[in-house]
């Protein structure tokens, strides 16, 4: 089974968290995107954008986080933080 844990960050104070889990035996990239669609539609966000910056952050830390720069609406907090628990 694969979890990812969905976090909102605001302040450095954690004020919102999910975890989604994919039990198909998908690629790892795509249980990645739909875990990632299933925490945005929880937290009621827009899908952010993968920058280069992202995509070398998770590669080496299975994290990643989102800032605004990432979204296309404005965002009421800091960034949304996406950690792999387990795989």
């Amino acid at each position: 089974m694969f979890r990812l844990w969905g976090k909102i960050w605001k302040d450095n104070r954690m004020i919102r968290d999910t975890v989604a889990e994919e039990e198909s035996e998908d690629t790892r990239t795509h249980k990645i995107f739909r875990a990632l669609d299933q925490i945005c539609y929880e937290f009621d966000l827009g899908k952010p954008i993968w920058l280069d910056s992202n995509i070398s952050e998770f590669k080496r830390h299975s994290k990643a986080r989102f800032y605004q720069d990432s979204f296309i609406e404005e965002i009421e907090f800091d960034y949304l933080e996406i950690q792999v628990l387990e795989e």
